[in-house]
């Protein structure tokens, strides 16, 4: 098919997966790097300060990939690292929102990462992209995030990739693996608490589908069927072959993750729907989160 995509945050989990995918398909990939380029298909940026970047490296583009964000998974969330985690989100996005802005009527589409802890601690609701926004501290970081990516103007397509917890092993599974594997699995809280969830797989499948779409706005990019965290750690560990025994109750998370990581990551209760996926037709290769795991660990 061909055409060309600038990636800003390629070398992570979602981007590397996300290069291979295009790449395969015949896109010709430009990443943003912070660093000396190592050849034509990179540019570096964010390297100096104010940050800034010629919008002409992404006039031409078919789209512009926006998955910078310091990982949420890093704890504790300090008052230092709680200003990492927004600063590596807000800089790059509203970087890449000038530039596109300036191109004013050339502007390719900007799909810019978000999450679905945009909603927050919402239990018995059901979540789609209408949903107002909640008031955990990452649900007050993605409206932020999203808002800066907004800004790229009127004359640009913007897609706010409202993407959940990855079941992967090295996503959301990682340190769950290693409990698991230790015998040390079992309930987190009330354990009844809804995550949404997706498999790698179906994140890069759902971000190259949005691509080819005229679709705008907020896209949940989350698991078809909901599942439960004690279903989630149930299943990784029936699949390891582990007891899934030893309950974390809430008070002790949030003493040793600190409040806003235990109810953000953990305990918060969120039963959110892919709408905009699949009214425009789009088909899951993983629909569970037991099949997510499964191809998780064979892989």
């Amino acid at each position: 098919m061909g055409g060309h995509v600038v990636i800003a945050g390629g070398s992570g989990l979602i981007g590397g997966a996300l290069t291979w995918l295009l790449q395969a398909e015949g896109f010709r990939i430009t990443h943003l790097v912070r660093r000396p380029p190592a050849g034509s298909h990179e540019v570096e940026w964010l390297t100096a300060a104010p940050a800034h970047l010629d919008p002409a490296v992404l006039d031409g583009a078919d789209a512009v990939i926006c998955l910078n964000g310091a990982s949420i998974g890093r704890l504790p969330w300090t008052a230092s690292y709680r200003r990492t985690l927004r600063e590596s989100r807000l800089i790059p996005t509203r970087t890449l929102a000038t530039a596109l802005r300036e191109l004013g009527t050339r502007a390719p589409a900007f799909l810019c990462a978000s999450a679905v802890g945009y909603y927050g601690d919402r239990p018995g609701e059901a979540l789609d992209e209408t949903s107002s926004q909640g008031s955990t501290f990452l649900a007050e970081l993605c409206g932020a995030w999203e808002r800066e990516a907004l800004a790229a103007g009127r004359h640009t397509r913007v897609v706010l990739l409202r993407t959940a917890p990855l079941l992967h092993a090295e996503g959301v599974l990682k340190p769950m693996i290693a409990l698991a594997r230790l015998g040390l699995s079992g309930p987190l809280g009330r354990g009844t608490q809804l995550w949404p969830w997706i498999s790698l797989d179906d994140e890069v499948r759902a971000i190259r589908h949005l691509i080819g779409t005229d679709i705008e706005g907020p896209v949940n990019l989350c698991g078809p069927t909901r599942a439960s965290a004690d279903e989630i750690g149930r299943a990784l560990a029936t699949a390891l072959h582990r007891p899934y025994l030893l309950p974390a109750p809430a008070p002790a998370l949030r003493l040793g993750l600190g409040s806003d990581a235990a109810e953000s990551l953990l305990l918060a209760d969120a039963d959110v729907r892919p709408a905009v996926l699949e009214r425009s037709g789009f088909e899951f290769e993983h629909p569970t989160a037991a099949q997510a795991i499964a191809a998780a660990l064979a892989g």
